[in-house]
Formats: C-alpha cells, structure tokens, sequence
C-alpha cells in the first residue's frame, strides 16, 4: 500500500468539542460521525477523507489556512454559508487582497474564514 491509495485525515486543535461540533455540523453542514475514547470529534469528508477535532485547550491554531474545500460555485457557497452565521475574513496585504471577500489569484478564486478556535478554513474554485 502506498499513501497514493491512502485516505487522508486533517487534523486541527479546538478548545471546546462541543462548540466546534455545532460550528461543524450546523453552520458547515459536515457529517458528524462521532466520536472516540479521546474525546475528537470525527466529521466524514468525500472521498475517504477524515476531519478530526483534537481536544487541545492550550494549543493555539496555526496563522495560515489549515484546510480548504474546492466547491463548485463559490459566490452561491460564500452566500449559502453566511446565511448560516459564517463569517467571512478580508485581506488586505500584499498579494492578497479580497474583494467581497474573494481573492483572485489568476483561475483561483477563494474566501477564508474561521472556527469557532481560530482555524483557517477556506473555500476555493478554480476556472
């Protein structure tokens, strides 16, 4: 078995499960798979994919996107999602500036946002 047929499971720190498997479930729409002995918090992604919560109080999240969901149409998924209470983040830095909250990169366009702990999702589409 090589990691080309692999699954892959993303990993990020939250401090409060049950907040982050409201934000998760609720506002995100992901599939609630449960939980384990640990405590983490497990969410079916396509594909095989995993997303696991890691109980972590005193971790702090990275600064930079900690995980990215390529969607179909974005403006529709930016609006679908603030109209669950998601809140968009805005840039303005050097090589990053949004607009509406979209950044284009050439046929990249994405919007970022945060959990309830501070981890940087984002939603992407490319022409």
């Amino acid at each position: 078995m090589s990691l080309n047929d692999s699954s892959v499971a993303v990993m990020l720190p939250i401090s409060d499960p049950d907040r982050a498997q409201k934000f998760y479930t609720d506002q995100l729409g992901l599939p609630y798979a449960g939980s384990n002995e640990q405590g983490e918090q497990l969410f079916r992604l396509p594909g095989g994919a995993q997303l696991v919560l890691l109980p972590r109080p005193d971790e702090k999240p990275l600064g930079s996107t900690a995980m990215s969901f390529e969607v179909a149409d974005l403006d529709a998924e930016i609006a679908d999602l603030e109209g669950r209470g998601v809140a968009f983040e805005d840039y303005d830095l050097p090589g990053l500036k949004t607009e509406n909250h979209v950044a284009t990169q050439g046929p990249l366009r994405a919007a970022w946002f945060l959990d309830p702990d501070g981890n940087v999702l984002c939603v992407h589409h490319t022409d």
